[in-house]
Parts: C-alpha cells; sequence; structure tokens
C-alpha cells in the first residue's frame, strides 16, 4: 500500500510543480493583457461544504486545465501526470467579436480524461463565435454539480451540456433549467426521465455487453474475474456493470470473484483493487468499469508488477500510454475525439430552437495493447 501511495504522490507533486511553472511562464508573458479579451474557458473546482463522496474540499479560485496532449485514440499523448497547465487563450477566430451564445458544460469531476474533452470542444466552438463555461467539482460531488448547474441558470447561459452525477437527483435541476428557457443536453451519461433535448453517448448496457465479449476472448472463456466500479447510483456505471455481469453469467464460463465500488474517490478504489488482489491471488484478470478505477489500476500494475489481462473503458492519454507499455490489455473507447464537435452542434442546434436528435450513439471501438 505504501508503494502504491508514493507513486500515487509521486504523480501529484509532477502535476503540481509542473503547475507551478506553467503559471510563472504565463504570468510573465501576459502582462498588460486584457483579461476581458475574447473567450475564456474554465474548469471550476468550487468548494462546497455539501456532502458527496470523495475526499478534500475543492478549490476555491478558478484555474483554466488545459491538456497539453493532442488527439485520443491513434495519437501521441502525453502522461496525464504532466497534462495539465494553467493558461489564458482566447480563441483566435474571436479575439475582437462579441460571443454570439454562451454553452455551459459541466462534468461529473475534474480528470484529464475531461481536459482533453474541452480541448476538443473549444476547437469546436471557436469558428462559431461561442464562449464556454467548463466546470466540474474537483472530486466527484453531487451537491457541488447541482450547485454549479443552479449558478449557470442564474447566469442564464444559452445551453448547457451535462455528464450527471445522480439521475435522480438531477432530473429536477435539469427540468428547472428548460423551464428557464436554458436547453440541456446530457453525454455520457444519462437522465431519460428529464426534460433534456438529447443524450450524446452510447448504451452503456450494451457497452457492458461489449466488454463481456472482450474478456471472454481475452479469457477463453474460463476464468476467475475482479471487478471495480465507480459511483453506484451514477447511470453511466450502473448501465456498464449490469450489462457486463448478465453477459458474464449467461453467455460465459467466467467466475465473477468480486465487485467493489469506489464512490468516486481515488484512495478508496486503491484500497479495493489491493484488497481483491490479495484476496483472490489467483485471479485471470481485472475490469476497471470508470476513470478512477482504471487511473489506480495502472498504479496496481505498476507496484506489483502483475501479469493478468486488463481491460477498461474510455480511452485517456493514460490509458494510451499504458497500453503501449502493456499494463493494460484492452480499452473500449467511445470514440471520444467526436465528442467536442458533437456537443457543439447539439447545444447551437437546441439554443436556435432547432430539432435536436433525442439520441447520438458515439459508437464503440475496441483498442488492444501494443505491448509484445
Amino acid at each position: 500500500m505504501n508503494a502504491l501511495r508514493f507513486l500515487r504522490n509521486f504523480k501529484l507533486f509532477g502535476l503540481a510543480l509542473g503547475l507551478i511553472v506553467a503559471l510563472t511562464i504565463v504570468l510573465a508573458g501576459c502582462q498588460g493583457q486584457s483579461a476581458s479579451e475574447g473567450k475564456q474557458t474554465t474548469m471550476n473546482t468550487s468548494n462546497s461544504s455539501g456532502g458527496g463522496s470523495g475526499t478534500g474540499g475543492g478549490i476555491t479560485s478558478e484555474t483554466e486545465l488545459r491538456l497539453s496532449s493532442k488527439g485520443l485514440p491513434g495519437s501521441v499523448a502525453a502522461p496525464a501526470a504532466n497534462s495539465a497547465r494553467l493558461s489564458e487563450s482566447p480563441s483566435e477566430a474571436s479575439m475582437d467579436q462579441t460571443p454570439l451564445y454562451t454553452f455551459g458544460i459541466i462534468y461529473p469531476m475534474a480528470h484529464p480524461f475531461y481536459e482533453e474533452i474541452t480541448r476538443l470542444t473549444e476547437e469546436a466552438a471557436s469558428p462559431e463565435r461561442v464562449r464556454l463555461v467548463v466546470k466540474a467539482p474537483e472530486v466527484v460531488n453531487l451537491e457541488q454539480q447541482i450547485h454549479m448547474m443552479e449558478t449557470m441558470i442564474q447566469q442564464k447561459v444559452d445551453a448547457i451540456a451535462i455528464s450527471p452525477i445522480d439521475s435522480s437527483a438531477l432530473g429536477p435541476v435539469i427540468d428547472k433549467a428548460v423551464q428557464a428557457g436554458i436547453p440541456v443536453i446530457c453525454f455520457e451519461s444519462d437522465v431519460p426521465n428529464s426534460k433534456r433535448s438529447s443524450y450524446i453517448g452510447t448504451d452503456n448496457v450494451d457497452a457492458g455487453v461489449q466488454m463481456g465479449k472482450i474478456i471472454k476472448q481475452m479469457t477463453k472463456n474460463k476464468g476467475m474475474i475482479l471487478v471495480e466500479s465507480g459511483v453506484q447510483r451514477m447511470e453511466l456505471h450502473q448501465r456498464r456493470l449490469q450489462g457486463l455481469l448478465d453477459y458474464l453469467r449467461d453467455e460465459t464460463r467466467i467466475q465473477v470473484l468480486e465487485v467493489r465500488h469506489n464512490e468516486g474517490d481515488s484512495d478508496k478504489a486503491l484500497t479495493d483493487l489491493e484488497a481483491m488482489i490479495d484476496a483472490h491471488p489467483h485471479f485471470d484478470a481485472l475490469v476497471s468499469v470508470d476513470l478512477i478505477s482504471s487511473s489506480n489500476s495502472v498504479l496496481v500494475w505498476k507496484a506489483k508488477g502483475l501479469n493478468r489481462y486488463a481491460a477498461a473503458f474510455n480511452m485517456t492519454p493514460e490509458m494510451k500510454e499504458s497500453l503501449r507499455n502493456g499494463q493494460i490489455t484492452s480499452v473500449l473507447s467511445q470514440n471520444e475525439e467526436s465528442w467536442g464537435r458533437l456537443l457543439i452542434d447539439h447545444l447551437l442546434q437546441a439554443a436556435r430552437g432547432e430539432p435536436v436528435p433525442p439520441f447520438t450513439d458515439t459508437g464503440k471501438v475496441v483498442i488492444n495493447s501494443s505491448a509484445p
């Protein structure tokens, strides 16, 4: 456990050092520049006294977090620990133009994966004269996400896109936004019983089934697996897990030894993984259902030198590197490189009062390790 904590703390130290150096460069280069020019996209991490999963409070100041690597599948990405930097970069296409629209984007947590989605969305927004306000709790925190929605309603943004933590809890707030004349789009995770305009993502039950097929092929339809999932109340994780477990039970001879939920807490994910591996040392494969599980599985693999199968959802810069290094065997991508353009297209249509497709399937792609 100490080795794993050291690895993660070393990553966090590297990230903090990178942020300090980048901030120094930005401040030196931006003296005298007007802060009001053009579009500014921010990822807010707010400090709320509300409850919710995870540990630690939010960051009280607004910072801009941008990923320095380019692209998701098929591109060479920098390690996640070095991916964030502070910057101020007004859109080149709209530096001297008033934005036509202001769109809000709310993630379930701050994570390098969402930094890359922000970069892709900014690229799509730039020629459209769109200002983006991008927010996320520092850790998974339902109360903070609801507060962010409420703030955007008060600010009267033109449209909102959200990846909701809890479908039941976010439904009334989404309806409140729509009643205030602000269309809402869900992505990644859905709130089907709300007045949201559309859902961008995939059928997450089917994604779980697809992951089951990957595991079946990996293990040649035999063996024992461990599963680490995320937030139990998050529709995304619920449905992925449902599809995976139902398929393994009905269509394979694979035994699921244990399933745990980290509830969006990275420390708990690390503890869960170590405990499951110690309790079931002869397991054959691990499935990480959420972003936090997949990140921590890489730490475990490095620290323990494991030679087992490991599969995860979502192609992040960290997952791409781990595929190359052989720490992850397969990743089920949802064509994340298309999300930025889809989000802007749907938000523009909704803000203009045009029809929006109720469901846009981003599709699924299996990406396997390139390690020998």
